[in-house]
């Protein structure tokens, strides 16, 4: 409440405010606007690696408004702004400055509701964000910074949007996003200039998922040879033949791997078959990983199999 009553509540103005009936006719007689699923931004954002430029919204999580509903969300929007203007003017008007407990319930009824549809209008236009961020040619931004930039002059826009005018928001809120990236961008070449020594790009961001990745993988493919050096996976002579060979696994030691036709002069067959047998004693080795590195046992393979025919 002393937030609220800290300074005057701005809003777009609009003739329809001020008719008898302006609540019941901009909210009660208005079609319902559908929130949108936001459910793919946050796994995209969790990723701030150079892969997340490639990332791409699906058209069925996105709600795309008409020009029809914006101009319903930002009325509402207003309307509830207005509405605590002149709950803050009463308010003031007052001895004491104090609010009644009718006011101060009322007040902050429509300061949330306010809230709410801003932060509809807002998160139906997060992939605007991500798509201007995407075609921003600023490399030496980590990417998180970028749209967290974008997602705060989003919000910029979505307080200071007329939709009275009959132009879409996405057409005022580009504007702005470029805006607030340039900015970013002078403030990161500022910075650079007051600390040219000092200053790596590599050392603001965090290697963590990389780091975690690539040691997954190295103790993946220390199993993989522990499998095929103690022949866990059953392989017959051939198949540990080809497989040393192709992935230069002789005597326990990494030697330079040999194409398929190299492979099949040692023991005597065509390529194609050398590579017949690769795929079965590959699909060996995958079974016994995820036995036991993986932690996949053969209940778990089996009601997979189950699900997967179920499914088809």
């Amino acid at each position: 409440m002393t937030r609220i009553l800290a300074k005057e509540q701005d809003f777009i103005d609009s003739e329809a405010f001020y008719t008898n009936n302006a609540e019941k006719e901009i909210y009660e007689l208005q079609p319902d606007v559908a929130k949108p699923d936001t459910t793919w931004y946050h796994p995209v954002m969790d990723d701030v690696t150079a892969s997340s430029r490639t990332r791409s919204v699906k058209s069925s999580q996105q709600v795309i408004l008409t020009a029809a509903e914006e101009k319903i969300l930002f009325h509402q929007f207003n309307y509830a702004r207005y509405r605590v203007r002149e709950l803050q003017h009463a308010i003031w008007a007052r001895a004491d400055r104090t609010p009644t407990p009718a006011q101060a319930e009322e007040i902050l009824r429509w300061h949330r509701r306010a809230d709410r549809i801003r932060e509809q209008i807002a998160e139906t236009n997060l992939a605007l964000v991500l798509a201007m961020a995407k075609r921003t040619r600023m490399s030496e931004v980590d990417f998180a910074d970028l749209v967290s930039e974008g997602n705060m002059a989003l919000l910029r826009a979505v307080d200071k949007f007329d939709a009275g005018r009959g132009f879409k928001f996405s057409t005022y809120a580009c504007r702005a996003i470029l805006k607030a990236f340039s900015r970013q961008g002078m403030k990161l070449s500022k910075y650079r200039q007051r600390f040219p020594t000092d200053f790596d790009p590599k050392l603001e961001r965090s290697n963590f998922l990389e780091t975690k990745r690539a040691d997954f993988e190295r103790d993946a493919a220390d199993e993989v040879r522990r499998i095929v050096t103690e022949n866990q996976a059953d392989l017959s002579t051939v198949e540990r033949t080809v497989i040393e060979h192709r992935f230069g696994l002789e005597n326990g030691a990494q030697e330079k791997p040999m194409t398929l036709e190299q492979v099949g002069q040692i023991i005597g067959v065509t390529k194609e078959r050398v590579r017949q047998i690769q795929n079965k004693a590959m699909e060996k080795i995958k079974v016994e990983l995820e036995a036991n590195f993986l932690g996949t046992t053969e209940e778990d393979q089996a009601s997979e199999e189950a699900e997967a025919a179920g499914s088809n």
